[in-house]
């Protein structure tokens, strides 16, 4: 015998309430995740803007310290330099005695009176003699016209005591001695006068053809020159001692001596001189991204 068993299906139908109640909990679930998302963005749009605020500020804390260190600018009044404090700014009008303990200050008042270096005067220069002594300037001397240039205020008149300085001080054996360029023809000049100081002219001099390297830093260069003297004993002597003592450092790297039988030597040599290319403020940029980055 055989039973079949049919089970119907019933339809729900909700009630008014309930289908408010349903609408509601879907609108407050659109409502919540929008406003989740718009507080995400909102609080990384802060984090990157806050990010951007305190690179720009260390940006501007180290501009200003640079300044303030090389002395370029008298002191700001507050931690940075104001826009204002930097239009009113004149490097070339600023006296030493406003910019104390700064780089200015140092290499005016202490590497310019340094006592060794003034020693080597600067005869190539006629307006480093003074007109009313017929000497070279003394450090005094030039810093008694500094000044009264600061004194006097006139901004041409300390821009002139300024170059005396440079031109006729301690100051300007820097350059003579480590050059800022190449400049093949001063460096056979410099060996030229150590001939002529030694009583003797070169048998030959040249710049050799060789490339320039660097060294310490990429930033200081070889110069090298071939020289040969057929002399006495003495004076080649006397030529080797003052390539020693001249104030340009020159490192003799070969050299050839030959004794003649007439008592004369035979000097072929190449020495290398140095220069050094000038330091540059180097400006680096960070980029800040979204999210960290």
């Amino acid at each position: 015998m055989a039973i079949s068993l049919s089970i119907g299906k019933k339809a729900t139908k909700l009630t008014k309430p309930q289908q408010l109640m349903i609408l509601a909990v879907f609108g407050t679930a659109i409502f919540l995740g929008a406003a989740i998302a718009v507080v995400i963005y909102a609080s990384n749009k802060i984090s990157f803007s806050a990010s951007v605020i305190v690179a720009q500020d260390q940006s501007i804390v180290s501009f200003s310290d640079t300044i303030k260190n090389i002395g370029i600018c008298r002191k700001p009044s507050g931690q940075v330099y104001s826009d204002d404090e930097l239009k009113k700014c004149s490097p070339n009008s600023i006296t030493v005695s406003s910019v104390p303990n700064t780089l200015r200050s140092n290499i005016i008042q202490n590497v310019a009176a340094n006592q060794a270096l003034e020693s080597v005067p600067n005869t190539s220069n006629a307006s480093c003699v003074n007109p009313d002594t017929g000497k070279n300037y003394t450090y005094d001397e030039l810093e008694a016209n500094y000044t009264e240039a600061e004194n006097d205020g006139d901004d041409k008149e300390i821009a002139a005591a300024v170059d005396l300085l440079e031109s006729c001080s301690a100051l300007r054996v820097i350059p003579d001695a480590l050059p800022a360029y190449k400049n093949e023809e001063a460096l056979l000049a410099s060996v030229d006068k150590i001939f002529r100081d030694s009583g003797t002219e070169p048998e030959s001099l040249s710049p050799t053809e060789e490339t320039d390297w660097a060294t310490f830093g990429n930033n200081l260069y070889t110069i090298s020159v071939r020289l040969a003297i057929e002399s006495n004993t003495g004076t080649v002597y006397k030529l080797l001692d003052n390539v020693e003592r001249s104030i340009r450092n020159f490192n003799v790297e070969r050299a050839t001596i030959t004794w003649s039988s007439n008592s004369s030597i035979d000097l072929e040599a190449r020495a290398t001189a140095y220069y050094m290319l000038p330091t540059t403020l180097n400006i680096s940029t960070k980029s800040i991204k979204p999210g960290g980055k």
